[in-house]
């Protein structure tokens, strides 16, 4: 995939914030978006530093900050206290179940889940704007 949108989108956000577009934010965001799972800052960087050794954690933290303000991807912050980051810019949504043993996640969608949330809040006189749910219990493999 050449994610052409996302990039245009980034160095639209980058230009936008008089910030450089270095090649280091490019090689962060093209990992990013060719890993479709949910990652910590320090596996994106094991991964990255694979490529270009040069770039540290800050580099890192600061592209995902940036990322995430440009509405490509999302920051999730569960029980275990590491956050985690994943797409948003053109993924449907979903919410979670996450493993409090192995941190494990499991993404879910389900038609009835969001009746219900909306049924939910128009019974309480809330409009959603949006909302986030999140699971957490043990997966098959911990449970035994």
């Amino acid at each position: 995939m050449s994610f052409q949108k996302e990039k245009a989108i980034f160095t639209e956000y980058i230009r936008s914030k008089n910030l450089k577009h270095s090649e280091q934010r490019q090689l962060i965001m093209d990992v990013f978006l060719k890993t479709e799972k949910h990652l910590t800052a320090e596996e994106l960087y094991e991964m990255v530093k694979k490529k270009n050794p040069s770039i540290g954690y800050a580099t890192i933290y600061r592209t995902m900050k940036l990322l995430t303000e440009a509405g490509l991807c999302r920051e999730l912050h569960v029980v275990d206290g590491v956050t985690r980051y994943e797409h948003l810019y053109n993924h449907k949504h979903h919410d979670h179940l996450i493993c409090t043993k192995c941190g494990k996640f499991v993404e879910i969608e389900s038609p009835r889940i969001e009746e219900l949330q909306e049924k939910i809040a128009k019974k309480h006189g809330f409009i959603l704007t949006r909302h986030r749910l999140e699971l957490y219990g043990l997966c098959k493999s911990c449970k035994n």
